[in-house]
């Protein structure tokens, strides 16, 4: 989509601070972090949001998560990382290309359950 942000990431049109890359996932520092440990992982293949790419593509899905916990392992909250995804704005999307939120280091912003 040529007007989502995370698309024109993926394209290396807007600069990003990248963490992990693999051939379907993109990992990058969040740039208003919520945590000291905060990045957003996504597919490069853009889906509005979690509920969307599970239903068309599962295996991706997967990607998604396994990127997550590369990025844990590389920013040393393995043990200890929380893993959001945000799905409508109600619910604090902002940016609607799926993302998962790796969050680590001590409390979030996200309120704590």
């Amino acid at each position: 989509m040529s007007d989502c942000l995370f698309c024109k990431i993926v394209a290396g049109d807007l600069p990003a601070s990248l963490v992990h890359e693999t051939g379907n996932t993109l990992a990058f520092r969040d740039i208003s972090p919520k945590a000291p440990v905060h990045v957003l992982v996504i597919p490069k293949a853009h889906y509005a949001n979690v509920a969307e790419l599970g239903a068309a593509d599962p295996a991706l899905a997967g990607d998604v998560l396994a990127t997550a916990a590369a990025v844990a392992e590389k920013e040393g909250v393995r043990d200890t990382f929380r893993l959001v995804f945000n799905t409508g704005a109600a619910m604090g999307q902002t940016v609607f290309h799926v993302h998962a939120h790796v969050l680590g280091g001590g409390r979030t912003g996200f309120g704590e359950v």
